[in-house]
């Protein structure tokens, strides 16, 4: 059966009482109140539980696409639970809608909108929920919406060009590592038979490869055992802080990549920003919030230094400048922004340039990467090649 929660006023006046009741139709809710003299104000069937198990199921476009509808609606002046209502019936995502029923049950509960969409950390972030707080106190609800689905909207480009970068080294290197595999295990032994029955001594590089096809056939349990125990204790050692700080410093000290890893960094950390103070969040909470969204313990660590600066009645620009990740562009416009009042139209530009700084990263990274892996697999599947055909090329010079 259904459980309806419902909002009255006494028909005496007064405050206006809310509870909940499990009937079958919103019909006996309105008999209900009427038998108790309560004027009705709003009934709603309370949303039925539903469990995801794998993550939110909710993509970042689905939360921009609603974020801009959100907008839109306040912005015409419709009321804030008439255009949750509106929102919750019209998307697709069976998991938002859920999530934003969820939300409106809670603001006709009386709770504001930031505080019910805190409930809701897979779907709807730290940041997300406290420029909506900031929305709400200002008045500029609206303003704030459309300012957060932009924001979104360029972060999650910014990711999908690092992970793009990403994809095609990581295809060809795992279609490389495959055939190695395959070579070692099923064609390298039946030259091995052949060898053996010619009876001619092999050359170095031939009983080298003979060898690690010998090993991988008796072992290659072991080999597939230690390859998850390095992943699992590589992860284990990166949720140290320890283990974090060291494997973070060294992907920011790697050629190229370290590169791409700084400029994103730079890139998301004063987009957040300058999204946040423009928004009214105070500069302390925006640094706090800035750094969980840094993604690297270095950026981190920098960006609470700032925060404990500024705490100290000090500059954001000194500590930034002193961790030596950020350029000495980035520090001299934070500090020239600083100066001047115009703190996050300077992090914004900062964030525009660096964008375009990211996909100058991004393809030097895959200029850099495509001779890398033509050299790898040249000397590694090459090599193998030529290494069994060696004795073969002996064996013709026997003959003649």
């Amino acid at each position: 059966m259904p459980v309806f929660s419902y909002s009255a006023r006494p028909a005496s006046g007064g405050e206006i009482q809310t509870g909940e009741l499990d009937v079958s139709s919103k019909n006996e809710v309105f008999a209900h109140l009427h038998r108790e003299r309560l004027i009705p104000v709003s009934v709603r069937e309370k949303p039925k539980e539903i469990s995801f198990n794998f993550g939110s199921g909710v993509s970042t476009r689905d939360v921009v696409i609603f974020t801009r509808q959100f907008a839109t609606m306040i912005n015409s002046g419709l009321p804030l639970v008439q255009s949750l209502d509106i929102l919750a019936e019209q998307t697709e995502n069976l998991a938002l809608r859920k999530t934003i029923a969820d939300v409106l049950y809670d603001v006709e509960s009386g709770h504001t909108l930031s505080d019910a969409m805190g409930k809701h950390e897979k779907v709807f972030t730290e940041l997300y929920v406290n420029m909506v707080a900031a929305g709400e106190a200002g008045g500029i609800l609206d303003t704030i919406l459309l300012r957060l689905a932009t924001f979104l909207e360029k972060n999650d480009a910014l990711i999908r060009k690092i992970k793009g970068a990403m994809i095609y080294p990581g295809v060809i290197f795992s279609v490389a590592g495959g055939a190695v595999v395959i070579l070692l295990l099923f064609v390298i032994p039946t030259f091995q038979q052949m060898f053996a029955s010619a009876g001619i001594p092999l050359p170095l590089p031939t009983q080298i490869v003979i060898n690690m096809s010998e090993f991988l056939q008796a072992y290659w349990w072991a080999c597939g055992v230690g390859a998850i125990a390095f992943v699992v204790g590589l992860r284990q050692y990166y949720q140290t802080d320890n283990g974090q700080l060291v494997l973070d410093r060294l992907l920011l000290g790697m050629p190229v990549l370290g590169d791409l890893q700084r400029k994103s960094a730079v890139a998301r950390f004063t987009r957040t920003l300058g999204t946040l103070v423009s928004s009214g969040v105070s500069i302390l909470e925006g640094l706090e919030i800035t750094a969980k969204t840094a993604g690297n313990r270095v950026i981190h660590d920098a960006v609470m230094g700032s925060r404990a600066s500024i705490a100290g009645g000090e500059t954001i620009a000194a500590p930034l400048k002193e961790s030596g990740v950020f350029p000495p562009m980035v520090v001299q416009m934070i500090n020239v922004g600083e100066q001047t009042g115009g703190l996050d139209e300077m992090l914004t530009k900062i964030a525009d340039f660096y964008d375009e700084e990211v996909d100058a990263a991004v393809d030097a990274l895959l200029s850099a990467l495509e001779p890398i892996m033509i050299v790898v697999l040249g000397v590694v599947v090459g090599g193998m090649i030529v290494a069994m055909y060696l004795p073969i090329f002996d064996m013709m010079n026997a003959v003649q």
